[in-house]
This record gives structure tokens, sequence and C-alpha cells, in this order.
């Protein structure tokens, strides 16, 4: 219960935030000939690769609509952090967010598949099964009458571990570790399966943590090194590679059903046109976060993944085991590797 009011007051005071934005801009958007103002919110700095894809998105659709849907994106978790953001566009508080896979999981367990470890073997399979299979379309969708679905998916990259100096590579490496993950159910189970101790919290609670000691290290992709300065008390760098974990772009049910056929048409174009362009975008920004953090003195180790995908194993037989929805989700992802 009291979580639950702490959740309820957060939300409130970020709308009340959000309606005072909105009346600053919505005479604007009116000026401008917009019949429609869409709110977009996600919680990454407006330097970020997905940022700048979201602004293209919101800029593409503009055009594409004929300049009829306007759009406010609001970055930096302005209008709160992920949870709260999601829960603002189920109940239609605001209408669009860019979100983690992961962070839709304990709205759906259905998203799930997307944090196991090792369900994509490589980038080339990750974006085999994102861009083709029925499955994931169908993910998208199965959301709709809990208030939200998805209409495109960003590249996150893949997450490895990094701790303060230690390389790790096998499950006994991470015996005992702390390790920061995101606050998902199988990403717990993850790191439990790969020998560490998870430590589900904010992104934004991640520098102090390691800082302080209070975690081992933690796991993302290589920006978080760079934009978030993680590589000033985390040295070492290890390619365990087991999670390619998309970006989701959602929309409220009801926001996506109060537009024409043809509005709803130009959001989808738009959103898989700057998901496409966002590829190069994203491996640029790698590139580049990784040789700042080579500056930063981390170090990147290579290794053999194979004890980690071992240990993950059970993980992909108890998830096909729920139902057989997701046994045919999880094969149907198989079904697009090499």
């Amino acid at each position: 219960m009291k979580l639950r009011k702490l959740l309820s007051l957060s939300i409130l005071g970020s709308l009340t935030g959000l309606m005072l934005a909105g009346c600053a801009t919505s005479n604007a958007a009116g000026e401008d000939g917009h019949s429609t103002t869409l709110r977009i919110a996600h919680s990454l700095a407006e330097d970020h690769p997905i940022h700048q894809s979201i602004t293209q998105f919101a800029d593409l659709a503009h055009d594409n609509s004929d300049g009829a849907i306007g759009f406010e994106v609001y970055p930096n978790g302005q209008l709160g952090q992920e949870r709260g953001t999601i829960e603002m566009v189920k109940s239609g508080l605001i209408d669009m967010a860019k979100v983690s896979a992961s962070g839709l999981e304990s709205f759906s367990s259905s998203y799930s598949i997307f944090s196991l470890p090792y369900v994509f073997q490589s980038k080339e399979h990750y974006y085999e099964v994102m861009n083709n299979s029925e499955a994931v379309q169908e993910i998208f969708q199965s959301t709709r009458d809990d208030g939200f679905i998805v209409i495109n998916w960003y590249d996150g990259g893949q997450r490895s571990i990094y701790t303060a100096d230690k390389k790790v590579e096998s499950p006994a490496d991470m015996n005992g570790m702390k390790i920061r993950v995101q606050e998902s159910p199988t990403s717990i189970a993850m790191i439990k399966a790969m020998g560490g101790a998870p430590t589900p919290m904010s992104f934004g609670e991640v520098y102090t943590s390691l800082q302080q000691g209070v975690i081992d290290g933690a796991e993302s992709n290589e920006t978080a090194l760079t934009n978030s300065k993680h590589g000033e008390v985390s040295k070492a760098y290890t390619y365990t590679e087991h999670q390619y974990v998309p970006d989701l772009l959602i929309i409220s049910t009801n926001t996506w059903d109060s537009l024409s056929t043809e509005q709803q048409q130009a959001l989808k174009d738009a959103a898989a046109i700057s998901s496409e362009s966002h590829i190069d975008v994203w491996a640029e920004a790698i590139d580049q976060a990784i040789l700042e953090a080579k500056e930063m003195g981390v170090a990147f180790y290579e290794i053999d993944k194979q004890p980690f995908i071992d240990a993950a194993r059970p993980l992909h037989e108890s998830y096909q085991s729920q139902n057989a929805d997701y046994e045919r989700y999880f094969k149907d992802f198989q079904s697009y590797a090499n």
C-alpha cells in the first residue's frame, strides 16, 4: 500500500508539472495548426542517441501527417522514471514513452522474452528477429487491453558486465558479486544463474552505488561508461553480451484509437524510418563510447561466453514451460538464428 501510494503521488506530481508545461505549449501548437499534440517521455539525456532518434520520429510524423500532429518531447526523466511513465501512458495521462522492454515485463510477462539471456545469439540474429518476427508483433499488440501498444523498437545495444577492476570469465568469477540489474524478474534470475547477487535499482543510483561499493558491478552497454560517467568508477568491461534488450516506443491505446487511419500510418512510417536510421547512429555512438572509455582507463575484455550460455539454459526451459504461446515465441525467435 505504501509503495502504491508513493507511486500515485509521484505520478500526480509529474502530471502537475506536465500540465503546467503543456499550458505553455498547447497554444503554440494550436497556432501552428496542429489538430493533435502528443506528449512523449523518456529518461535519457538529450545528447543520447535514443533521444536524437525520438526527435527524428517526431519531426517525420509531423511532416507525414501534413502538420496535423505536433509533439512535445520530455527527456531526462522530467515526468518521472520509467515505471511511472509507463503507468501514465497506460492511464492516458501522457500519450507516448520510450521504455526498455525489461521495464514492460512487470506490466505483462509476455515481454519477458526480450530479457532472456542469450535468447539472441548475435547482433545479426537480434536484428532479424526484431525486424521480421511475427511473434514480436504479436507481443507488441498483446497489451492493447492493458492500455498501450508498441509501435516500434530502437536498438539499445548489447548488455555486458562491468566492474571496478575485475574481469569475469565464468559464473565462478561472479560468485558473491553484487551486480546492479534492471527491475526485471528475468534479469534478476539471469544474474543469479550467472553466479552473481542481483541488486535491482534505478539507473540514476548506479554511479554513486559503484563509487561507494554498495554494488560491485553493473550490466549495460558501453554508453553507460561515458554518458553516465560509470567509467570513472568502473575500469573493467567484460563482453559477456548476455542480453540485447530493445528500447520500445509505446503509445496509449486511447491515443492510438483517437487517431485516424492516416495518422496512425504516419506514426508507423515515421517510427520505422527513425528505427532504421538509428542503427547507424547507435553504431557510431558505441564506437565513440569505447574510445572515450579507454581514455578514462577502462579495459575491455573479450571472453569465451559458453560458460554463461550454459548457465542461462535453464531460464530458456523455464520460460517455454509457462505456456504454449511462450514456447511458440521462443521457437520463433530461434528460427531466425544462422
